[in-house]
This record gives C-alpha cells, structure tokens and sequence, in this order.
C-alpha cells in the first residue's frame, strides 16, 4: 500500500482516483471532491475541511479522523466504509451510500444525514441537530444512538435499534418493520403511518403517539404524559403504569395498569374490535 504522510494537500480532486493508499495525518485544506472515485484507501488522523471528499469510493476505512463543518455533504454514492473515533461537523453526510459501519462518531449538525443509504451499523454515536436523520435508511442496526433532531428514521425499513435515547418528533413516520429495545423516545407524532412497529422495554413520552398504525406491538413500555395514543391503530400494547388518554384505536388489545381518559366514539371506530383491559 502506498503511504501518503502529513502532505496538505489542496486545489479540487486532489488525490483523484486514488487507490490502495494508507493516509496519515493528513490536512485536505481546499478544493472540493479530493478522494473521488477513490478506492482501498486508509485514513488515519486525517482533516477535511472543504466540500465533498468521498464521492464515488469503495473500500474507505476512517479513524480518528475530523471533517470540519465545510466539509459538507460528504460521503455520497459510496460503498463499504467504516469510520471510527471521528468527529463529523458537517451536514449531510452520507447519501446514497452502502455498507456503512460506524463506531464511536460524533455529530454536532447531522441534519439531513445518512439519507437513502442501506446496510448501515451505528455503535456509540452522537447525533445533534439531527431533522431527518436516517430518511429513508434500509437495513439499519443501531447500539447506543443519541439523537437531537426531528423526523428522525422517516421512511426507514428494517431497523432495530437498542439502549439508545431518540429525542424527535415525528419518528419513525412511513416506516416498515422497526423494533426499539431498551430505549427512550421522546416527541409528538410517533411513529404515525407506520407499519409493524414494535417497542420492547422502552420508556416513550409523547402527545397523540403511536397513532395510523399497522400492528403496532409494545411490550413492557412506560408511557411518561403520553395522551391522545393509538388513534386509528391496529394494537398489541401492553403498558407498565398509566396512560394518560387513549382516543379511537382501532382493533387490538390494551393492557395498561391504568388509564385516565379513554375515548372511544362508536362513530369513527368499530368499539367492539378493541379490547380494553386494566390491570389493576
């Protein structure tokens, strides 16, 4: 492999094309797109601070590297990278990308981040700022995600998610076969359109959550001063403690230790296709 040490390197597509290289300590000061079309390329400690530095790769391992907040969109149309012990400022990073590892990432803007990508794995990352974090993502594995942003995993499919804590609104919309463990959700709107969406140990604070929903399945969860829930949804819920208010689901079961205000208006559902049970 041919090595390339402390250069600073800049001007556009810089080391165009380039392949089977370790990068080390390495500053990419200027010129927009200057690891296009590379391939089997390695980058250790490495800075990128301008526009666009993996557009058209394959085979991209990153650690400890930086990509400065004008290094925007930066990873496009890329296949098979891991990124490792990296801090990421920029916006919209990672489209249209496959096979991406990720371990250890922090994201001070990640809006409009990891969009139209699949095969992804998420270990350890920090997420800020994040609107529309994984829009549209397919075969997503996350361990450990902490997410600031809105509209979060919209039009995601086949995502698990475990020990993390999401604070937005609208997750979750127009996805197909999600399943939360052992986490936090926190925003208004979760999860409406959804389709097989299971949440299994986890603690959800929302206003009119968990509602348009087919086969919404939740075991042993916590709603924390979560009303108007399950609006037109198809339901398997089982809930430990109380519900605030439950309006118009429409078929299923309910279990909850207790539940402060049930609505169910026989002008807009079939009662009968719901079954309420309290507990205590």
């Amino acid at each position: 492999m041919k090595e390339i040490l402390r250069e600073r390197l800049s001007g556009e597509r810089a080391l165009f094309m380039e392949k089977n290289a370790v990068i080390k300590e390495t500053v990419f000061f200027d010129g927009e797109s200057p690891l296009k079309h590379s391939e089997n390329i390695e980058l250790y400690d490495c800075l990128f601070k301008w526009k666009y530095p993996l557009w058209y790769s394959k085979n991209i391992k990153l650690f400890d590297c930086t990509i400065y907040e004008m290094g925007r969109a930066g990873i496009w149309y890329t296949d098979n990278i891991a990124v490792k012990n990296t801090v990421i400022e920029a916006p919209k990073n990672f489209r249209h990308a496959s096979d991406i590892c990720l371990e250890d990432v922090s994201f001070s803007n990640a809006q409009e981040t990891l969009w139209n990508c699949k095969n992804i794995k998420l270990k350890n990352i920090t997420a800020s700022n994040g609107d529309y974090f994984l829009m549209n993502g397919e075969n997503i594995e996350c361990d450990n995600l902490r997410l600031v942003g809105n509209y979060a995993f919209d039009g995601a499919k086949n995502v698990v998610i475990r020990n993390s804590r999401l604070l937005t609104k609208d997750a979750f919309w127009n996805s197909e076969n999600v399943t939360v463990y052992d986490s936090f959700i926190s925003g208004e709107y979760l999860g409406w359109n959804a389709k097989n969406l299971n949440l299994i140990n986890c603690t959800v604070e929302s206003l009119q959550g968990m509602c348009y929903i087919e086969n919404l399945i939740m075991q042993n969860c916590k709603l924390i001063d979560t009303t108007l829930a399950f609006e037109y949804s198809s339901v398997d819920v089982d809930i430990s403690g109380r519900v605030e208010s439950v309006f118009n689901p429409l078929s299923g079961t309910i279990k909850a230790d207790e539940i402060g205000e049930l609505i169910m208006d026989e002008s807009k559902v079939n009662v009968k296709n719901t079954e309420i049970i309290r507990k205590t």
